[in-house]
Parts: structure tokens; C-alpha cells; sequence
């Protein structure tokens, strides 16, 4: 099995390309993820990769400092560099990205901006709901 979820900061902004051709969107970008039981505060930095829609949509949003999440899988490519030496490069392929910061300051996540941080129940309407007694339940 190859999969890896990584929760990290943008290091740069993405940088978003079409394949000629086919026209098919890829966006490149990285992010640096805490390291949890580090006596010292350090990251490590993985690029990513994501095709698609996906990709238009991490670069229209997403900048350098917002948090994301990543589900995707990780893929070596080795190629020649122009001295001929064989080079490996080893990124995620990411099959979903999910904004955690949006909009304002990507350093203050408990802003107005910040989708996750608003409370649903502020705006929805309970009265359609009837209440249930425990000796209701069947189980």
C-alpha cells in the first residue's frame, strides 16, 4: 500500500503549468509539516504534485504560508541531468488537497476567513428536528 496524508504550510506559492497537448493542468508546490515529538521546533519538506482541476483550483486559492491537507501517494522518478548523472526525485501525488486556511492572515487561523473555524450550528435551523427519548432508540 502507498498512501500518505501530510497537514503542513505552504513554503511558496504554487506554480500552476499545462502539459501541451493534451492541456491538462499540473500544479507544483511544497509544504513544510511539524515534526510532532521534536525537543526542537523542525520541519520536513515534501513537493507535491496534483493534475486537474485540483490543480487550478490549489492555484487560484492557496499561497505561500496557508495550511493544506494531503491524501495521495508517494512516486520516484529518476531522469539524466545535463552532466549525465542519473537523478532521483521522490514527491507526493496528491489525489486530494483541502484548504484549512482560507483568505486574511495565514498566520492567525482563528480569523473570520477561516472556513473550518465557523460554527455551522450558528446559521442552521433545528426546529425541523423532533427530539428522541432514550426508550425511542432500538437498540
Amino acid at each position: 500500500m502507498n498512501s500518505v496524508f501530510l497537514i503542513g504550510r505552504l513554503t511558496k506559492d504554487p506554480e500552476l503549468r499545462f502539459v501541451a497537448g493534451s492541456g491538462k493542468a499540473v500544479a507544483n508546490f511544497s509544504i513544510a509539516v511539524d515534526r510532532e515529538f521534536s525537543k526542537e521546533k523542525v520541519a520536513d519538506f515534501f513537493p507535491i504534485v496534483v493534475w486537474g482541476k485540483q490543480a487550478e483550483t490549489v492555484s487560484q486559492y492557496m499561497s505561500k504560508g496557508k495550511r493544506v491537507a494531503v491524501r495521495g501517494s508517494l512516486q520516484t522518478d529518476k531522469y539524466q541531468d545535463k552532466n549525465d548523472i542519473t537523478r532521483y526525485v521522490t514527491r507526493v501525488v496528491a489525489d486530494r488537497v483541502e484548504f484549512l486556511d482560507w483568505g486574511g492572515d495565514s498566520s492567525d487561523s482563528s480569523s473570520g476567513d477561516n472556513k473550518s473555524s465557523k460554527n455551522s450550528e450558528d446559521n442552521f435551523d433545528f426546529s425541523a428536528f423532533q427530539s428522541v427519548e432514550d426508550e425511542d432508540v432500538p437498540f
